[in-house]
């Protein structure tokens, strides 16, 4: 497949897999390969060759499809193809070995003397110091004399390469630093997340009155699992807080009170680079080019002092950086520059004119990196040219030669000047891949270090090319670069990934946090959320905190959702993200973002109904906010006795209010002690002091009055209303809650408000229809659901859409109306993301809209069905499932497309069989069989769902009930059928089993049956017989009208039978006798006359011979003790 979609682009890369030195069969010009070199193939539409390009040599000839193979994975063909270098390969790198990435010393294995300064002179046996790394398959690397001291470029030939040490199994490519600055953008966001969680903490319960029963919150996505909200149980932090918490909320953890035990010794590097104090401010000089003589050297005497030094110091680090900082910083004061410029060249002139060395370098450094900057490379490079040719101190200052020689290395690259970039190539990869810590001086690096991740790949040089793909990752996160690095990092993980797999032992670099960062800025809500969540937390300097990690959580969240995040809707997906974050916040004894998280942990779980941790986390908000101030704990209090009511447990939170009610009497704040006296009437009313409750709801509104807060007022009247509804005081309910309407129209516009008064026309449209005045109530509940539409409040839109489905099927019938809101419950359920909701509804819609039984509106049934199968299927609940495939058959059995019927019934009975769930199968064999039983079409195929399929497993199973039921649907179906014989073998072995089940009315029925089968087959003996079973079956007395009338019409059924079939009319009047007394007993008098007429008819015949009197009473008497018998 990955062959096939490389030959649709037309042309990729392939390495070669075997030497190819002969030509081509054919004498066609072929391309002469060496086994791994890298080659760029285009088809030309034949099976068995390829037209290729050597990337090593530039050649082109034919090269067997069987030689080569592609690159195997898809960044190397985008890399490849994106980045063309015209150099070609150069002879300074080699292929890897199986050797790792080195430091620490090695031996020289001869004697060398450098042909230039900057090379080291050694003898054999000397131990020389790696400076940074030891790269396999470079040429050189930097080393440093262990006897002289002297610093040097070693060429890697010239040393024993088995006496260096490995990297390490933590830093397989990077040193520690490095992986911290991999993290540097992630830490640049904290603040904005602490901020985040600050503002999500926040409630406006002391100002805001609360409704009572509804917490003004939006429902998210779905019910979270236990695992959701409560997190990893084994989790040794959590509990560690826990036992924190209790002890001591804000003490300091051990780690952050100790000091550190010792320092390692620094690296030859490290200790090169060691900087001055921070505090230190960088030198300014201010030039003014008007008033002072240029050919006066004392003018530049400051600033050729300042850049003379003999080696590196911190304040050149403003010159070096990638930011030109210099320019705001030592020259500050120049306006524009093309004079910086020309004070820049000035000065260099004089350096030159005074041999000053070490400033005249420098000068055209800087001089070579604004021309940079201007896009002038000719320029630059004659300038950094003349550096390179007047240094010979160079290792002195290490940042500023590893800047010469990578920009001029850059420049030549650019402007394809192949002779001069072979020459320096070597010692600039040396000195820009085996230093750690490179601090980059231009963008025009970038072409540099693209080239030796392109040459990595050609030569298979895994190590160079990890730490060429570093460097790409570090400078286009230094230029803010997101969109083109992110390919970048994800490459950079997977190299990691390679090196530790190779090596057990070794642990794989985590670039999982600077990918969550890049996918945040990329607006990849799903592939953030996926890095953070497989990400680990980590003691690596510079490692994102849980406080970043819970933010980055959150913030993705709502990104995935479309809504914005905010206080009434916090994902129960980042509660193990917010613990963690409050168990950092513990340790490092941050009490306000404590108490933030602690809040906002107290709102999740009170969205998604969890009150037990919503208490818990609320109680430890209020701990801590008295450890800050009155304010906070005054709130959190509040919040906490909400809580309790919600929870029904109204005692806790009459005990709060009532606290905060005495330490209100010192102030003045009638707000707070408004919204206290509304709670604290809440739960009374819920403890039924309905007295108190009024006496409490009074002062609040009151307050609210005194305040002129309308929405407050609005909010204790309805609380009012809420009250004497529960007194059944409906009237007096209506009115509150209709003043409480007013109030709220007044204040639309405010969301808040908004939602609240849905919740109150709501209550107000649930009063009309206890008045049944049903047009008021429609017009209420369509008002609410207009505004929790208008404020976008699903939770509200999901109540009062369920109360408008109950209203249109229950309280006023409207199938139109009842399909439309079940339709819209439907997209409230995709909203919310609540697949099992959703699937439920589309059930209840798909029968809604098969009651109408119109073409369209089966079709628009079955579709309802094939969405609610498509999310059973996906949820995995099989029972659902298989019903929704036999709700599937049966529509397209209404909807006469019978060749689908059989399919969809099969589907259904299979998903029940798979997980061997045989009674759920037997019930589906039924319910098919019922299909086509209750059906017009096709009545014959219910034989092979009930006998074929239903009645082995209710035998298997042992459900004789289901048995027996099963063969009166098969007598009863063949009696339909005309199928006489097959109904007396269903109806006998019915009557049969009917008598082993104990049920007398089953018994009656079966043989009820079995005598209309007999009677169907002529056999009217035996049909005599089985009616005569039934009434025996009976009491001997009359139980009621009911029975009275069965009695009556199968004595006339069994005197017209022995009168017409049997041709015995004194039986026949014995048995009209029987019925004449059982329509008496039921006083139904039209049926007495019509009997009177049939024994009239009887005694008038001509034939008729009156038999003994003693014989019909004898007779009935005996039937009715049962002593007939089959």
């Amino acid at each position: 497949m990955y062959l096939g979609l490389l030959i649709q682009e037309g042309n990729f890369f392939s390495r070669a897999v075997l030497n190819v030195l002969e030509p081509l069969e054919g004498g066609e010009e072929s391309l002469r390969l060496h086994k791994n070199e890298v080659v760029h193939v285009k088809d030309i539409g034949e099976e068995s060759k390829w037209e290729g390009m050597s990337l090593s040599t530039g050649q082109r000839g034919l090269v067997a499809v069987a030689a080569v193979e592609p690159l195997p994975h898809p960044f190397y063909q985008w890399f490849l193809k994106n980045n063309p270098m015209s150099c070609g390969v150069s002879q300074e790198i080699n292929g890897s070995t199986s050797q790792p990435i080195g430091k620490g010393r090695c031996t020289a294995t001869e004697d060398h003397r450098g042909k230039g300064w900057d090379e080291l002179s050694f003898s054999k046996g000397d131990s020389i110091e790696i400076v940074g790394f030891l790269i396999p398959g470079l040429q050189w690397f930097v080393g440093k004399s262990t006897s002289s001291g002297t610093i040097g470029f070693v060429q890697s030939k010239h040393i024993a390469a088995e006496t260096r040490e490995p990297l390490g199994k933590c830093s397989v490519f990077l040193s520690e630093d490095e992986k911290s600055s991999l993290l540097l953008p992630c830490n640049s966001s904290e603040q904005h997340y602490t901020s985040l969680l600050g503002d999500l903490a926040r409630t406006d319960i002391t100002s805001v009155y609360r409704l009572a029963g509804f917490e003004p919150t939006a429902m998210f996505p779905g019910g979270p699992s236990e695992a959701a909200l409560q997190g990893c149980k084994d989790i040794q932090l959590l509990r560690t807080w826990e036992e924190g918490a209790a002890n001591g909320l804000s003490t300091p953890s051990d780690s952050e009170q100790s000091s550190p035990e010792g320092e390692t010794p620094l690296t030859a590097l490290e200790e090169f680079l060691r900087q001055e104090s921070d505090d230190l401010d960088d030198p300014k000089f201010f030039i003014d080019l008007n008033a002072g003589n240029m050919e006066d050297a004392r003018v530049f005497d400051p600033i050729l002092t300042f850049l003379n030094q003999g080696c590196y110091v911190a304040h050149f680090q403003s010159l070096y950086d990638l930011s030109f900082s210099f320019l705001q910083s030592t020259f500050y004061s120049f306006p524009d520059e093309d004079k910086l410029v020309l004070f820049l060249e000035t000065s260099r002139n004089w350096a030159k004119r005074t041999h000053l060395c070490w400033a005249h370098i420098r000068l055209c450094f800087l001089l070579g990196r604004l021309c940079i900057r201007r896009v002038k490379f000719s320029q630059a490079r004659v300038y950094l040219e003349e550096a390179m040719s007047i240094m010979d101190k160079g290792f002195d200052d290490l940042p500023l030669l590893v800047a010469l020689h990578v920009n001029l290395a850059a420049i030549y690259l650019k402007q394809k000047m192949r002779h001069k970039f072979s020459s320096m190539l070597g010692k600039a990869v040396a000195l820009l891949v085996c230093l750690p810590g490179h601090c980059f001086s231009s963008e025009n690096e970038m072409e540099l270090v693209k080239y030796l991740l392109r040459e990595a790949i050609a030569v298979g040089n895994a190590p160079l090319e990890a730490r060429a793909c570093f460097l790409v990752v570090k400078l286009f996160l230094q230029l803010g670069k997101h969109d083109e690095v992110l390919p970048f990092v994800e490459h950079l993980q997977f190299l990691a990934t390679c090196f530790s797999s190779q090596d057990s032992s070794a642990t794989s670099l985590d670039t999982t946090p600077i990918l969550s960062y890049l996918y945040d800025k990329k607006y990849l809500p799903h592939m953030a959320l996926a890095s953070i969540r497989i990400s680990a937390l980590s003691d690596i300097k510079g490692t994102p905190s849980p406080i970043w990690r819970a933010g980055l959580v959150l913030q993705n969240t709502s990104k995935l959702l479309g809504s914005q995040l905010s206080r009434s809707s916090i994902p129960a997906i980042a509660c193990l993200y917010l613990r963690h974050a409050l168990v950092f916040s513990h340790e490092s004894g941050a009490v306000p973002i404590q108490r933030a998280l602690c809040a906002v942990l107290s709102k999740m779980y009170l969205q998604h109904g969890k009150l037990d941790g919503a208490l818990y986390y609320s109680a430890r908000a209020v701990a801590l906010g008295r450890l800050m101030s009155e304010e906070e704990a005054f709130e959190s209090s509040l919040s906490l006795g909400w809580m309790y009511v919600l929870a029904s447990q109204p005692a806790k939170a009459k005990e709060i209010m009532l606290q905060l009610l005495h330490s209100l009497r010192e102030t003045d704040s009638v707000t707070q002690d408004g919204a206290v006296h509304n709670l604290l009437a809440i739960a009374l009313k819920e403890e039924g002091q309905v007295k108190e409750a009024a006496e409490n709801y009074l002062w609040a509104l009151n307050k609210a009055k005194e305040t002129g807060n309308r929405r407050n007022q609005a909010i204790a009247l309805a609380n009012f209303g809420h009250l004497t509804l529960s007194c059944r005081a409906t009237q007096l309910a209506e009115s509150y809650f209709l003043q409480s309407v007013q109030l709220y129209i007044e204040l639309q516009g405010v969301e808040d408000s908004e939602i609240e008064l849905a919740q109150v026309l709501l209550c107000l449209a649930q009063v009309m229809v206890n008045r049944h005045r049903i047009k008021d109530s429609k017009l209420c509940y369509e008002l609410a659901l207009v505004f929790a539409i208008k404020t976008h409040n699903v939770k509200s839109q999901l109540h009062i859409t369920q109360s408008l489905c109950h209203f249109y099927s229950k309280v006023s019938p409207n199938p139109g109306a009842c399909i439309t809101y079940h339709e819209h419950w439907v997209s409230l359920a995709q909203q919310l993301q609540d697949r099992e909701m959703e699937g439920k509804v589309l059930q209840i819609l798909s029968q809604l809209y098969q009651m109408l039984d119109k073409p369209t509106s089966l079709r628009r049934s079955l579709d309802c069905t094939k969405q609610s199968l498509r999310i059973f299927i996906d949820l995995g609940e099989a029972a659902k499932a298989a019903h929704a495939w036999l709700q599937a058959g049966k529509l397209y059995y209404l909807m006469q497309e019978d060749e689908l019927v059989e399919m969809y019934f099969q589907a259904a009975i299979q998903t029940a069989l798979k997980p061997r769930d045989f009674s759920l199968a037997m019930d589906l064999y039924e319910e098919a069989g019922d299909i086509f039983f209750n059906g017009n079409r096709n009545r014959h195929q219910a034989v092979e769902y009930y006998r074929g399929g239903a009645v082995p497993l209710a035998r298997k199973l042992q459900a004789t009930r289901t048995e027996l039921r099963l063969f009166n649907k098969l007598a009863e179906l063949h009696i339909g059928l005309r199928s006489y014989e097959k109904a007396l073998e269903f109806a006998t072995l019915a009557a049969r089993l009917s008598s082993s089940v104990g049920d007398q009315l089953h018994e009656v029925v079966a043989f009820h049956r079995l005598a209309a089968v007999y009677y169907s087959l002529q056999m009217y003996e035996m049909a005599e017989d089985c009616y005569l079973k039934t009434l025996a079956l009976h009491s001997p007395v009359l139980q009621g009208a009911e029975e009275a009338l069965y009695y009556s019409k199968v004595y006339c059924h069994l005197g017209n039978l022995t009168q017409h079939k049997l041709k015995d009319e004194q039986d026949a009047a014995a048995y009209f006798l029987l019925a004449l007394a059982a329509a008496t007993e039921l006083g139904d008098q039209k049926l007495q006359g019509a009997i009177h007429a049939k024994l009239a008819a009887i005694y008038n015949a001509p034939l008729w011979h009156k038999s003994p009197d003693w014989c019909t009473a004898y007779r009935g008497r005996w039937l009715s003790e049962g002593g007939y018998v089959i």
